[in-house]
């Protein structure tokens, strides 16, 4: 079997008979390559797609061709899928990268399967690595072979096929979606590695605390908890030790890698969760969602934009400072950049979060809107109109207005809205912070302006 990770047109124009048995790697491939599973009992952490009669188990155990897309994290194992597919049904085994092929070569690789299919030979699995990069003419080309099945067509994507895949591409494919893996998952793989002859075959082991922690670096993909297990263990040996500790990984392993893509699904869940954990008033789950944010690379700026919109949204005049607070960082990060905005942005997160909260703007914004909406305008009341151009005394224009200022208690009685929604009242404010003490003030001020006379 052509190695799953090749993308070079070599492997993608091999020809040959089709391997019948797994291949060994070479002893000097990475260690994430030698451990790759064989088959599919050997996939860890994707239980809900492999038990018996499940559409994968079906894939390999029957010779239909089928479109399948597979939709997952990195290191959750599209790749080993595709290829243990590939194996397992003696198909040919084609990788089209997105990131390096275009339409020819897509058509190119169909007209291969195709001539091999005419011939009498055996079918072909075409993977498509990070299918989501591919335009829609690109993915307008798979169409044909997925219609007439001249493939079995296994496309990866890491970001959401409903966004990223085109709707008759996505109609014709089954989806399957792939978990990154648990804490036990990648455990599952760190020991399997130590003691697989594939692997360290015994020769090197772990500490428990190490591997605690190689597992929390792992973030759940098994590709990058076996890259960073070799680095840690070629630490060790260059120590003279067979033992990986705390300190040796940590010599071979600076940080975790953050998951995170710009424009897809983490852009919107973290984001999601960031404002969530504000509103909920968890400051410190609010920071961890914006370290998450910033270490990724997001644009601060999408950050501040974000803050401003729930200062008026989820605190309003619980916290009249709110919204000043989330401007004046939302300007401190036009001002400064990162990494320094990162306090301003931290210090707005922690004001915004431990605020009062209440969504009281927002009701009475939104409730003035649908009866604009609903059509529910009026002509503006006569004496409220301008009344400054010669001729507005004679239509009335200003007629009975009161001065506010004019009367001692700083509220004049009058009518201010048209018939259409007099009446009506839009803003309740809670009992939440600043805002508590507006509910009596707003009741006195529209006691006030109630005892005006209704001239309608």
């Amino acid at each position: 079997m052509s190695d799953p990770e090749a993308t070079s047109g070599d492997a993608l124009f091999d020809l040959g008979e089709p391997p019948r048995a797994p291949t060994r790697p070479s002893p000097v491939a990475p260690l994430a390559v030698r451990m790759r599973p064989q088959t599919l009992d050997e996939v860890v952490g994707q239980g809900h797609l492999l038990h018996a009669g499940s559409p994968l188990r079906r894939l390999v155990e029957t010779d239909d061709s089928a479109a399948v897309i597979l939709w997952g994290p990195p290191g959750s194992g599209k790749t080993t899928i595709a290829g243990i597919v590939s194996l397992q049904t003696s198909r040919r085994f084609v990788e089209v990268s997105a990131v390096s092929a275009g339409v020819k070569e897509v058509r190119e690789a169909i007209a291969a399967a195709r001539e091999q299919l005419a011939r009498g030979g055996p079918g072909t699995v075409l993977f498509v690595d990070e299918v989501h990069r591919f335009s829609k003419a690109q993915q307008d080309a798979l169409l044909p072979a997925v219609e007439n099945r001249w493939v079995t067509l296994i496309a990866a994507t890491t970001e959401n096929p409903f966004f990223s895949v085109i709707g008759p591409l996505l109609s014709r494919s089954l989806l399957l979606t792939l978990h990154p893996l648990d804490d036990h998952g990648v455990e599952t793989v760190v020991r399997g590695a130590l003691a697989d002859d594939r692997g360290y075959a015994g020769t090197a082991e772990i500490e428990p605390s190490a591997l605690d922690q190689l597992v929390r670096l792992a973030g759940g993909d098994a590709r990058r908890a076996l890259t960073y297990l070799e680095a840690a263990v070629s630490a060790s040996n260059a120590r003279g030790k067979s033992l990986v500790d705390v300190e040796t990984l940590g010599l071979a392993v600076d940080k975790a890698a953050v998951r995170y893509d710009r424009e897809g699904d983490q852009h919107y869940d973290v984001i999601s969760a960031f404002i969530k954990s504000i509103r909920g008033s968890d400051v410190d789950a609010a920071l961890h969602y914006l370290a998450r944010m910033i270490a990724a690379g997001e644009d601060p700026r999408f950050i501040a934009r974000r803050l401003v919109i729930l200062a008026s949204e989820d605190i309003g005049l619980a916290d009249p400072t709110a919204l000043t607070t989330a401007v004046a960082a939302a300007q401190a990060v036009q001002l400064i950049g990162l990494p320094e905005a990162r306090l301003n942005l931290g210090q707005a997160v922690i004001a915004l979060a431990v605020a009062p909260k209440s969504n009281a703007v927002v009701v009475a914004v939104d409730a003035a809107m649908a009866d604009v909406e609903a059509g529910r305008i009026g002509g503006v009341p006569a004496q409220l109109r301008d009344s400054h151009y010669p001729g507005a005394t004679r239509l009335g224009h200003g007629a009975g207005y009161r001065y506010a200022h004019d009367d001692p208690r700083g509220v004049a009685p009058g009518r201010f809205a048209p018939d259409a929604v007099a009446g009506r009242t839009y803003y309740r404010p809670t009992r939440h912070g600043a805002e508590a003490p507006l509910e009596e003030r707003l009741a006195a001020i529209r006691a006030v302006l109630d005892e005006a006379p209704d001239e309608r």
